[in-house]
């Protein structure tokens, strides 16, 4: 289903995904994202051992912040989302189960 630009499949295969939500962004949207949300300062920072690999769950004392508004105008599907700062990548995550959905490299 295609929802305001992000593409939401259920995964199919047995991967590190999992039976979760994913979604698809466009390198436009991808560098939005990160070029919005690297520029802050985030308030607690991860713990510094923590992996940023899609599919793995991170520590549940992890600060979750929500996506910057104009992103959620642009993707209403993002509003599901939350993301954190790891190594300068953008980490989403889905707070339902603490699991990154997507990793943004610069």
């Amino acid at each position: 289903m295609l929802l305001g630009g992000i593409v939401l499949a259920g995964a199919q295969t047995g991967g590190t995904g999992g039976p979760d939500m994913a979604w698809r962004l466009t390198p436009q949207q991808r560098s939005a994202i990160y070029q919005t949300v690297i520029k802050d300062k985030l308030r607690t920072p991860p713990p510094p051992n923590m992996t940023a690999t899609v599919g793995t769950q991170i520590p549940p004392v992890t600060e979750l912040y929500a996506l910057p508004d104009s992103i959620v105008a642009d993707s209403p599907s993002a509003k599901f989302y939350k993301y954190t700062v790891a190594e300068s990548q953008v980490v989403i995550v889905d707070p339902t189960n603490m699991k990154v959905i997507d990793v943004i490299r610069p």
